[in-house]
């Protein structure tokens, strides 16, 4: 990968993502990476808290769209898969995946 950074990993085996999706998150990630780090200079050169504050709000922003990307990506994926295969029990550990996420969230 460009910037030096390691291939993603491989899917855990029975969870399975598309690799287009997956690869536009780990990049999106890495900006963020650099967004982040441009904070950090920013802070050691003593920039305007304002400036500083309106980045993080940036970095913020990008993050929050990868959380929605990979919500969706698990509801498209891991619960449709769990939804489509009858089991009960691995219905029931989706949506308990869910509640307890939403639960943590709310905090």
């Amino acid at each position: 990968m460009s910037q030096g950074h390691p291939a993603a990993p491989e899917a855990t085996p029975g969870h399975i993502h598309g690799g287009g999706a997956r690869l536009k998150i780990v990049n999106r990630l890495h900006r963020i990476e650099g967004q982040v780090a441009g904070v950090a200079r920013m802070v050691e050169d003593n920039r305007y808290c304002i400036d500083i504050l309106t980045q993080l709000q940036a970095v913020k922003s990008a993050l929050s769209k990868v959380e929605d990307a990979i919500l969706s990506d698990h509801a498209a994926h891991c619960v449709a898969a769990a939804i489509k295969s009858g089991d009960a029990d691995d219905q029931r550990a989706k949506f308990s995946e869910l509640v307890d996420l939403i639960g943590r969230v709310k905090r």
